[in-house]
């Protein structure tokens, strides 16, 4: 009974407590009735009884425990709500600080602005890329830079050129003298060292072993790449206006002027493959001549149809010699890759010469003719053929195996004014298996020029004209693997310190600048090394610059959301400012060589 009443309180299990008593006293009955005949069994029978009303008893004193202990425990905690998830508190964009100067306020709402500021406050050289040579760090032992960094040696300095190669470098400082650096000159130097002074030298281009530079009286040079070459090799006479008076120069170099240029004419642009070069005088004639001394050219690159080494003139063997094929189509560009040159007339018409085993001249390849000895016109009218456009080309580029053309084409009697009067396309050729064609794809020879999207067929509104024009081309840098270019697109740099009728909001900007091509030694300056197939914008140079107007401009987490967005780096155009207490023309330049870039403050 004890136990009936226990387990009759419980919970669950109680409720089978009374059918587990009946059916004990069900059992016990008949088997009384047997005790009275055997004795020893009716004490079994008793013993068995106590044994169940025994852990009947433990049973039922466990479940009455639980019950008023652990279920209540249990109730407890699962009878409790949820807690209540906080909402997420708003966060508010902290107040911009305020401006202290009109010219502050211009740098914290245009990050362009900024840029186009510091470039004018902070003129000097930015590289990256292949430093196996010293060159995009002369002090640095890294084997790769791989994002923009500075050359302490031009901090505050204006140059006029720039060229660079993966293991030597060259430049022309704002009096005109020539500054060489990098393994290939010397293992020694770790800075920029001055060598061919006094010659006003407006202009480079490198081939593999010697430099080709350009003065401003039209004058051509050819120095060698190596310090003790200079030193060692004979050094010519130099003249002066005072009679019988000479003076030898300091190191070894040889002129390479033409020498049956007309009256007033001289030479304007040079351009270097690896083995030979071109000259372009102001008459609109071309002269080529091997640029290198390890190997004469022998790729047709020269445009003088059978010149070879075996068949070369009496004289030097790198003297020059006009192309007499181009007479009467009177040049205004030129350009040489590794082995193949480029030329255009001012009527808009396209010629190549030199190795074609990639395409790189815009024609089929033929195994059984690799290369093409003659200047042959381009078929460029042929990419518009269906359109009623006429094509007409404006500048040609080339670099490694590959080379680019920019062509304006216009319906002829199309309306004055209208949007598609005239469209401005880019043209791509060669090699292209790492990207350098610029097109999205990966191809390892494209004999066909096909037409580069991102800077092909675009338009923007000119303020100043209140009309529709075609963004063009500034200019093309092309390495020998990857590329950058400069857009013609409408830049401002009218707030220079002197600027009248501007508001306080009135900012400048400069030109985009996209790259492409191989990334190898991280030339491109994206940070990563995967190769781009598709031209791409950079951050600023001067990211020192950006994070501190960042962190000017807003709180903590408005400064997280700018850090995360990109601000493209745009380049500044030409303009007048003050440098150093003086005014000169400044703008920034880009230059694409082997491996290696530069973003430089040019003259």
């Amino acid at each position: 009974m004890l136990a009936t009443r226990c387990l009759s309180r419980g919970t669950t299990h109680a409720r089978n407590a009374p059918r587990l008593s009946r059916t004990i006293a069900t059992r016990s009955r008949p088997q009384t009735a047997r005790v009275a005949a055997h004795p020893y069994a009716q004490r079994r029978q008793q013993h068995f009884v106590r044994s169940v009303a025994a852990v009947t008893a433990l049973w039922a004193t466990a479940t009455a425990w639980q019950y008023l202990h652990g279920e209540r425990i249990f109730r407890e905690v699962h009878a409790e709500e949820p807690p209540k998830e906080e909402e997420p508190k708003i966060k508010f964009e902290a107040a911009r600080r305020a401006a202290t100067s009109i010219d502050d306020n211009r740098n914290l709402i245009s990050s362009q602005h900024l840029q186009v500021v510091k470039s004018w406050e902070n003129p000097g050289v930015y590289a990256w890329g292949s430093n196996s040579g010293r060159v995009v760090a002369p002090e640095s032992d890294d084997v790769y830079v791989k994002s923009p960094q500075r050359i302490p040696f031009f901090d505050g300095k204006l140059l006029r050129d720039i060229k660079l190669e993966r293991n030597f470098a060259a430049a022309i400082d704002e009096r005109g003298d020539l500054l060489q650096w990098g393994t290939a000159f010397s293992n020694d130097a770790r800075q920029p060292t001055h060598t061919l002074r006094g010659m006003n030298l407006v202009s480079l281009a490198v081939s593999r072993d010697r430099i080709v530079a350009l003065s401003r009286s039209g004058a051509v040079y050819s120095i060698p790449v190596s310090q003790e070459e200079q030193q060692s090799g004979p050094k010519p006479v130099s003249t002066s206006w005072v009679p019988f008076w000479g003076a030898s120069n300091n190191i070894s170099y040889r002129t390479r002027t033409p020498e049956n240029l007309a009256y007033n004419e001289k030479v304007t642009r040079i351009s270097s493959g690896l083995e030979h070069a071109l000259m372009l005088t102001s008459t609109g004639r071309v002269y080529s001549f091997a640029s290198g001394s390890q190997d004469y050219p022998r790729k047709g690159q020269l445009g003088i149809p059978g010149l070879s080494w075996g068949t070369r003139p009496e004289g030097a063997f790198d003297m020059p010699h006009e192309i007499t094929t181009l007479k009467g189509f009177p040049v205004s560009k030129i350009a040489t890759g590794d082995f193949h040159s480029l030329v255009s007339d001012s009527a808009g018409r396209a010629f190549g010469f030199g190795d074609n085993s990639q395409g790189q001249l815009g024609f089929e390849y033929n195994p059984e003719a690799t290369y093409i000895d003659a200047p042959s016109l381009l078929p460029t009218q042929r990419l518009y053929s269906g359109t009623a456009q006429q094509a007409s080309v404006t500048n040609v580029f080339a670099g490694g195996n590959t080379s680019f053309l920019t062509i304006e084409a216009q319906k002829p009697n199309a309306a004055p004014g209208a949007i598609d009067r005239v469209t401005v396309d880019t043209w791509s050729f060669g090699f292209g298996l790492t990207g350098q064609l610029g097109t999205g794809r990966w191809i390892h020879a494209q004999s066909t020029p096909v037409k580069v999207p991102a800077f092909s067929g675009l338009f923007e509104y000119d303020e100043n004209t209140s009309s529709v024009i075609p963004i063009r081309l500034a200019y093309l840098s092309i390495g020998a693997n990857h590329a950058a270019a400069v857009m013609n697109n409408v830049a401002s740099v009218v707030v220079s310190g002197k600027s009248r009728r501007l508001t306080e909001n009135d900012t400048n900007w400069g030109r985009d600048i996209l790259f492409w091509g191989n990334n190898e030694f991280y030339q491109i300056g994206t940070g990563k090394r995967n190769n781009v197939s598709t031209p791409t914008y950079l951050q600023p140079l001067d990211q020192a610059a950006e994070a501190e107007r960042a962190a000017s401009v807003t709180g903590n987490f408005v400064k997280q959301k700018m850090e995360r967005e990109m601000h493209r780096f745009q380049i500044t155009p030409k303009t007048k400012v003050k440098v150093n207490g003086r005014n000169v023309e400044l703008e920034q330049r880009v230059e694409c060589g082997r491996g290696v870039t530069a973003v430089y403050s040019a003259v």
